[in-house]
C-alpha cells in the first residue's frame, strides 16, 4: 500500500503538482487594484511566490478603497481578516485608532528578525505612516502624489510647445482657452478633486489646511481651507467651468479614463495613471508639475502623498507574520522597488530604488516620470507634512458635495468652502470624541 502511495505521489509530481515536504503558508492579502494595477499587484505575489516555498502570497481584489476597508473591518469583526489589508492616506487616522485590529509593521518586521530601516524609506512617505513615537505603523506601498497630465498631440494641434507644460494657474486658463478655441470640448479636468484642489493645493502654496499640523500633532484639529487663496482658486475654476474651459467629470478618479481617451487635454490627478496612459492612450503624452499661483510667497512648496500603504491585521499564528515579513522585506529590494516605480507612476517607495531609477537613465528615457519624486523630495514644512485626519473619507465627501454646488452655479466658493469647513468640522468632533486617548 504504502508502494502504491509512493508511485502516486511521483505520478503527481510529474504532472506538475506541488511537491513540497509540506504545506505552505498562505498570506491572504485584500487590495484595491484594478486593471493594470492589478495585474501589477498579482505578479508582486507570482514574483515574491517563486522566489521561495515556504509562503504563498494570495492577492484577492476586494472592491474600491471604501468597499476594502468596510469589508476587512466586518471580516476582524468575525474573526475572519486578512493578514495584509491594503487602505488608502485618508483611512490611516482611523487605522491608527484602531489598536487591537491591526499590528504595526515595525513590530511584525522586529518579531520575524527582518531587517528593517525606516530611513530606508523615502522621508516624505515613511513620515506619513509612523507613529508620533517613531514607530512605523504600515508599509508604505503605492504612493502617489498629484502632478499635471496633458496631451501633447492637443497642444501642438491648438499652437502649444509640447514640450512646455504650463506651470502656473494663470497659464493653465491660457492653455485651456488655446485648446477651446482649436476644438476641444474639454480642455482641462481634474480626478480627486479635494486630493489635488484642496489638499495637494494648500501644501503646493504653503497653507494650512487644517490646525495641528494638518492633523499630524493631534486628533483635536480643524479645517481652515476657506482661507482669501482657496475662495480665490475655486472661483477661478468656477468662471473657467462657465466658459467651458473646466469641464467637472465626477468624483473620484472619474476623470482618469475622458483623459486617456483623449476626450480632455489636461488634468491634474494621480502620478500613477502614467501606467494607464502609457498602456492604453493613442497620443503622445506629458507630465508637468501641480500649477501654482506665482504671487503666493513660498510656492510652489512639496506636494502630499495619495494611494495607499498595507496594514497587518491582527489575530493571526507567528509563522504567518514571519511571511508578511519576508514578503515586505521582497517589495523593499530596490530591483523591486525600482521595479515597480516605473511600471506604475507610484513613487519609489525607497531611497535606493530612486536612485537605481536614476541611475538607469529610466527618467531621461521617459521625460516627466521624475516630476512625481521632485515634488515630494523638497523640504517640508509644518503646513505641507501630509493631512492626517479622522473621518478623512467623509470630508473628501462633503468636499465633493458643496465644490459640486459651486460648478452647478448654485453656491459661491465662499459660501461651499464656509459650508465644507464647517460640516468637515462635525465630522472631526465626532471623530475626537469616540478616539480621545486611544492615539
Amino acid at each position: 500500500m504504502r508502494q502504491h502511495l509512493s508511485t502516486l505521489a511521483t505520478a503527481l509530481c510529474v504532472l506538475g503538482f506541488s511537491c513540497h515536504a509540506h504545506a505552505q503558508t498562505e498570506i491572504q492579502w485584500w487590495h484595491s487594484m484594478g486593471g493594470a494595477l492589478g495585474e501589477w499587484v498579482n505578479d508582486l505575489a507570482k514574483d515574491f511566490n517563486a522566489s521561495q516555498t515556504q509562503y504563498k502570497v494570495v492577492p484577492t481584489f476586494k472592491g474600491s478603497y471604501d468597499e476594502s476597508m468596510t469589508a476587512a473591518i466586518a471580516a476582524f469583526r468575525s474573526g475572519n481578516a486578512p493578514h495584509i489589508l491594503q487602505v488608502f492616506e485618508v483611512g490611516t487616522a482611523t487605522m491608527m485608532a484602531s489598536k487591537g485590529a491591526i499590528v504595526p509593521v515595525g513590530k511584525v518586521m522586529a518579531d520575524a528578525g527582518v531587517k528593517f530601516d525606516p530611513a530606508a524609506y523615502v522621508p516624505a512617505v515613511a513620515g506619513y505612516y509612523t507613529a508620533p513615537n517613531g514607530q512605523m505603523l504600515s508599509f508604505p506601498f503605492n504612493s502617489s502624489t498629484p502632478v499635471f497630465h496633458y496631451n501633447k498631440d492637443a497642444f501642438k494641434a491648438a499652437g502649444l510647445d509640447p514640450e512646455n507644460p504650463p506651470k502656473t494657474w494663470p497659464e493653465v486658463a491660457l492653455a485651456a482657452g488655446k485648446l477651446k478655441a482649436s476644438g476641444h470640448k474639454c480642455p482641462f479636468t481634474t480626478s480627486w478633486i479635494s486630493w489635488t484642489q484642496l489638499e495637494s493645493f494648500s501644501a503646493w502654496h504653503n497653507t494650512e489646511f487644517a490646525t495641528k499640523g494638518n492633523g499630524m500633532r493631534g486628533i483635536d484639529a480643524r479645517l481652515t481651507f476657506n482661507t482669501p487663496l482657496h475662495v480665490r482658486h475655486i472661483e477661478n475654476l468656477a468662471n473657467m467651468s462657465k466658459t467651458g474651459l473646466f469641464v467637472y467629470k465626477g468624483r473620484g478618479n472619474a476623470a482618469d479614463a475622458v483623459f486617456v481617451s483623449g476626450e480632455c487635454a489636461m488634468m491634474t490627478g494621480s502620478s500613477a495613471l502614467y501606467g494607464n496612459i502609457k498602456r492604453n492612450s493613442k497620443f503622445a503624452a506629458g507630465i508637468g508639475t501641480l500649477p501654482y499661483y506665482p504671487d503666493v510667497a513660498g510656492a510652489p512648496q512639496n506636494t502630499v502623498i495619495g494611494g495607499a500603504s498595507l496594514w497587518v491585521m491582527s489575530g493571526k499564528k507567528a509563522d504567518e507574520y514571519k511571511g508578511v515579513a519576508q514578503f515586505f522585506a521582497h517589495l523593499s529590494k530596490p530591483s523591486e522597488a525600482a521595479k515597480s516605480h516605473q511600471r506604475t507612476g507610484y513613487l519609489p517607495v525607497t531611497v535606493e530604488s530612486f536612485k537605481l531609477t536614476d541611475s538607469s537613465g529610466f527618467y531621461k528615457q521617459n521625460p516627466g516620470t521624475d516630476v512625481s519624486v521632485t515634488q515630494m523630495i523638497r523640504k517640508t514644512t509644518d503646513k505641507s507634512r501630509g493631512i492626517r485626519l479622522g473621518n478623512f473619507v467623509q470630508i473628501r465627501t462633503i468636499n465633493d458635495e458643496e465644490l459640486e454646488q459651486v460648478w452647478a452655479g448654485k453656491k459661491s466658493a465662499k459660501e461651499a468652502l464656509d459650508a465644507a469647513v464647517t460640516r468637515g468640522n462635525e465630522q472631526l468632533e465626532r471623530f475626537q470624541k469616540a478616539n480621545q486617548g486611544k492615539m
